[in-house]
């Protein structure tokens, strides 16, 4: 390499953001992933064996997709091309795909075909790379923040190795960090600047397991003081952005913090209940979804074990309503603490869903004749309310009377809370109602 050529790569590595410099050069460098990396697990057996196929990398940003992708055409002695489907089309596909057949035919050398944000590409798009996934031509390596189960076809994750990425521990990201500032050649070793051990445990909680912004938060941190100077907790955090919230309105993420937060109300933890809904409203969340949530909450889980928690979890929803954010926000942590705090009892939806259950596979019951509406003309000539009796018109309100035509039960209160009393009324009148039936059916003997 000559002189100049020399002094352009050196600038071009210099122009570089921390993060890109201090990409791993080799697998026992890579941080993170260890379920499936490490020594014993499956990817790095199948590095090991040279039997690597096609693999499809979810999750999220900063853990590592990409380098993973480029070690990986490293351990296997390929050609690593990389395409980002959001800019990329069928045609570039078709070319690199050409090119790739004709490098294997003629060189013998595989290629690794890294494919950011796979989820981007059509349905049309995707079942372009089948035959020559399915066929060995290319290596796919495709990285995708969006569950693969529901983003891409099923014929292209069938022939995948599917593998989560997780986001880094505080720890994992603590020790990218150290070894950035000790590093003089890649890192910032050279620039003779302290950091606090507070500031570097800042800035390894505030990343939320995101390498990359970790790093460069650290950078910027360390070339905003004069060398030689410190590094303290009030420069860390005035070097990052305000903190992104990770979240997709339409994917995991918001069917995740959503399940989050209806069971941790449904257990009975108000602390994790509020957690997860500050988390979806950080995230821009509609707070009229997480209402009905509570709403949805209030009967399902809390039912007639408190049917306060309904009033409350509806007040909530009006309230929501008239007065948007931000101040929804503590109507809303009001009702959850109360839904969360509640006595629980699911006795309602299982009453319904066993009802509905009869209903949709079982033979239809006809309504009972001094049942059915008597207030038309002609009613009586088909006997219809023949034979009812008013329940008001008896003493406590009411008789003994048959309303369904056969004998099921549904509704099983449990002892919690208020459905305690309503079990030992429901007892004692359906005990009364089985010694009527009892009666009958003697009598008719």
């Amino acid at each position: 390499m000559n002189l100049f050529a020399r002094q352009e790569a050196d600038y071009l590595a210099a122009a570089q953001p921390l993060a890109a410099r201090m990409r791993p050069r080799t697998l026992d460098e890579f941080a993170g992933q260890s379920h499936f990396l490490a020594e014993s697990k499956q990817l790095r057996r199948m590095l090991k064996a040279d039997r690597l196929g096609s693999v499809i990398f979810f999750g999220p940003p900063g853990t590592g997709k990409t380098t993973l992708a480029r070690l990986i055409a490293t351990q296997t002695q390929s050609e690593f091309v990389s395409v980002n489907a959001a800019a990329a089309g069928v045609k570039d596909v078709r070319a690199v795909l050409d090119v790739a057949r004709d490098r294997l035919a003629s060189s013998g050398t595989r290629t690794v075909l890294f494919i950011d944000e796979l989820h981007r590409f059509n349905k049309a798009q995707q079942d372009v790379l089948l035959p020559d996934v399915e066929a060995g031509v290319v290596t796919l390596v495709g990285a995708t923040t969006a569950n693969p189960f529901f983003s891409l076809v099923a014929p292209l994750v069938s022939r995948s190795q599917i593998f989560e990425f997780k986001p880094l521990e505080i720890v994992e990201i603590r020790d990218l960090l150290t070894r950035a500032l000790n590093d003089r050649q890649r890192g910032l070793g050279q620039l003779d600047v302290i950091v606090e051990d507070d500031a570097l445990a800042f800035l390894a909680e505030v990343s939320d397991g995101d390498a990359r912004r970790a790093l460069n938060g650290l950078e910027v941190a360390v070339k905003s003081v004069e060398a030689g100077g410190t590094v303290t907790l009030d420069v860390a955090q005035e070097s990052v952005q305000k903190k992104a919230i990770r979240y997709d309105a339409t994917g995991d993420d918001h069917y995740d913090a959503a399940s989050a937060f209806i069971k941790s109300m449904r257990g009975s933890d108000p602390d994790a209940a509020i957690y997860w809904m500050a988390r979806m409203l950080e995230a821009g969340e509609d707070p009229r979804f997480i209402a009905r949530r509570i709403v949805i909450c209030a009967s399902e889980d809390v039912g007639n074990a408190d049917p306060q928690a309904l009033v409350v979890a509806n007040a909530a929803v009006q309230a929501t309503e008239f007065v948007g954010m931000p101040e929804c926000r503590i109507i809303l942590s009001q009702a959850a603490i109360y839904i969360a705090c509640a006595p629980k009892s699911n006795g309602a939806i299982v009453a319904i869903d066993a009802a509905l259950s009869d209903v949709r596979n079982r033979r239809l019951l006809p309504v009972p004749v001094h049942l059915r509406d008597a207030h038309y003309s002609g009613a009586k000539r088909l006997g219809h309310g023949e034979g009812y009796q008013y329940a008001h018109s008896h003493e406590g309100g009411y008789v003994e009377q048959d309303y369904l035509g056969v004998e099921r039960t549904y509704y099983e209160p449990t002892d919690r809370g208020f459905e305690a009393e309503i079990g030992v009324r429901l007892k004692t009148l359906r005990s009364r109602r089985q010694r009527t039936d009892e009666a009958a059916d003697q009598q008719d003997a």
